[in-house]
């Protein structure tokens, strides 16, 4: 699609239009984000289109889209579906020393203020042969990520996509560990063998992009922090 417009604007609903025209998610239905300076982030991203919409430019209003139609149709099928992925988190399955090391000093504190937070035990293993968590956990981490709003389901996905844990996408939700060392605890493995067997080109662009999608992701879920929900206001 080519730029039509000359002017962005949001309206005291969160309602983002061009030129006066409500803009609409790929379903047609209306952009209205309730989040006044995630929707001013929004708006920003579609002044700074140039001759072509590039989807991949705008990583924010991706977001916003998927929140709200594909999040907020179905929100407990959504996050019932995300939280699958507790059974098989990343900072249970450990490596031989001296990576067990590594990943005891970068996963265990996130363990174990899940396993405060929540009540809950954990089943490590060494190895990748899978093993089954304690189903009163599954539960309670599904109960925890089904009271979330679309908006927070929305960036937490990829999060956890991009990690490979349910527990570091929780932790940054609940602000229990920050955006940098969850990446870094996402790729304690792969930094490690990066350093035996030198680092691969063609990996280190694949890591850059997933690193930028995940920024995109976080700052979603920040920027929904730092003002109040218009309709939770309103109400």
């Amino acid at each position: 699609m080519r730029r039509f417009w000359k002017t962005v604007a949001v309206s005291p609903e969160g309602e983002i239009a061009l030129d006066g025209r409500p803009v609409r998610t790929p379903g047609r239905l209306p952009l209205i984000v309730p989040y006044p300076e995630l929707a001013a982030a929004i708006a920003q991203e579609w002044r700074d289109v140039g001759e072509t919409v590039d989807p991949r430019a705008m990583p924010l209003t991706g977001l916003a889209n998927a929140a709200i139609e594909r999040v907020a149709a179905d929100p407990a099928g959504f996050a019932g579906g995300l939280a699958v992925y507790g059974g098989s988190d990343l900072l249970c399955y450990r490596g031989e020393e001296p990576l067990a090391e590594r990943q005891a000093a970068a996963w265990n504190p996130v363990l174990d203020w899940a396993r405060e937070r929540f009540d809950v035990t954990f089943v490590v293993t060494d190895g990748m042969m899978p093993v089954e968590q304690p189903p009163r956990t599954l539960a309670r981490l599904r109960e925890a990520v089904v009271a979330l709003s679309p908006w927070v389901l929305a960036p937490l996905s990829p999060i956890v996509g991009l990690t490979g844990s349910m527990l570091l996408g929780l932790a940054l939700v609940e602000r229990a560990i920050d955006a940098d060392s969850a990446w870094a605890a996402a790729h304690v493995d792969e930094d490690w063998q990066a350093e035996q067997w030198g680092e691969d080109a063609l990996a280190a662009e694949t890591r850059a992009v997933r690193a930028a999608e995940y920024r995109a992701a976080v700052r979603f879920l920040d920027l929904i922090r730092r003002g109040p929900d218009r309709t939770t206001r309103r109400s």
